[in-house]
């Protein structure tokens, strides 16, 4: 998350997980590319993280007017959810006449969002406004912190709630530049990022780690004990310990083949890592596959990979019951939602060609996105993976 475009899309897609690649390698590979269109509102962009509810509902995606949205079906659409209060407050917010770059400050920026199952609250880590919360029934969000240890939050981005205690990691992807400039964190190799804890029994936001490179994406592990962070420079994961005889400890958990976004948990002990961008060759050569997201287990081994056409990269990636949802987050068209699966019959292929940054995948209810038009087809999972 974090990345700003002229023309963002959310890009949702659900993919069957089953396709083998090299034996030598033990790595499978996925490919992106089938998928279901639907449009997101006009007049707003940059629906860059989801969010489904206890009872399934969703997804819910933070969008650029500062609102989080909702789909209600093909029924109901997409509602607004939840809001800051200066979106409500300020005209440029809900105008569409200022590019969005120029009012996010004002109006906010949803970027991590995630639920807390047992409260039915949101979390939402808002690049400019700080953490926030609403609650089940939506409304105005309201702000949790704006800084910690005497230190302002300049650029508010991965987010996780820890569902056993409802305490919320995250990341201020750095104290010097905001969202906006965030290729000045990369080019400057800024490290001034933090990982951070809000409390939700006490309210109080402790750092965990400071002077980080550019910490993205978070996840907490299945039994709480640590949590993943994203570098997407240089290129790395992390893990910090929470709790047990390495509470405290930061360590290497794996080298990328390219620049992190967020970080999901896939249900079998390992983890999404989405891709915005390859690595560099040192040689130059262009990659052999666009890889747009890796699967890695417990250990921080690479087991799965996704691919895509040339172009689009992702910013996230989350698994549930076999499939994936994808989002992409710059496009040259508004945005949409697409649900993709892998498997097919006599579907047509979608155009691909126009993607730019895939920008989240979380596994859920058989969605995917990519903004032009409306398709729908069904594509049916193998035997034994319905």
């Amino acid at each position: 998350m974090g990345r700003v475009n002229p023309a963002a899309w959310l890009v949702l897609a659900i993919l069957a997980l089953f396709v083998p690649s090299s034996v030598a390698s033990q790595i499978k590979t996925t490919d992106t590319r089938w998928s279901f269109h639907l449009p997101l509102p006009s007049g707003v962009t940059g629906a860059e993280s989801l969010a489904f509810d206890a009872n399934g509902e969703g997804p819910y995606a933070g969008v650029s007017d500062g609102r989080v949205l909702k789909w209600g079906g093909s029924a109901f659409g997409w509602t607004t959810f939840a809001h800051s209060a200066n979106s409500r407050k300020i005209p440029l917010c809900t105008a569409g006449v200022v590019p969005s770059e120029e009012t996010e400050s004002m109006c906010g920026r949803p970027l991590g969002l995630q639920f807390h199952a047992k409260t039915g609250d949101l979390y939402i880590a808002d690049a400019y406004l700080g953490l926030m919360r609403v609650g089940p029934t939506g409304g105005e969000a309201e702000v949790l912190a704006t800084g910690a240890d005497g230190v302002k939050f300049n650029f508010v981005n991965g987010l996780d709630v820890d569902q056993a205690t409802g305490d919320v990691y995250f990341t201020d992807s750095s104290t010097t530049y905001t969202r906006r400039f965030n290729t000045e964190i990369m080019m400057n190799a800024d490290a001034t990022g933090r990982l951070l804890k809000y409390e939700a029994a006490s309210g109080r936001v402790t750092v965990l780690k400071a002077d980080l490179p550019y910490p993205n994406g978070v996840a907490i592990s299945g039994d709480g004990a640590y949590v993943v962070v994203a570098h997407t420079v240089p290129c790395q994961a992390f893990r910090y310990f929470v709790r047990g005889d390495r509470a405290g400890q930061y360590e290497l958990m794996a080298e990328l083949p390219g620049y992190p976004d967020n970080v999901r948990r896939d249900g079998k002990g390992g983890y999404w890592v989405a891709l915005n961008q390859e690595k560099q060759r040192l040689d130059a050569t262009p990659a052999v596959k666009h890889l747009v997201g890796v699967r890695l287990d417990a250990d921080g081994v690479e087991t799965e990979e996704l691919t895509a056409a040339k172009g689009v990269t992702l910013s996230d990636v989350a698994e549930r019951k076999g499939q994936l949802w994808l989002g992409l987050v710059k496009g040259k068209r508004r945005t949409l939602v697409m649900r993709m699966k892998k498997y097919h019959t006599t579907a047509k292929r979608p155009r691909v060609s126009s993607f730019q940054n895939l920008n989240i995948a979380v596994a859920e209810q058989g969605w995917v996105g990519e903004p032009t038009a409306l398709y729908g087809y069904q594509l049916p999972l193998p035997p034994g993976r319905e």
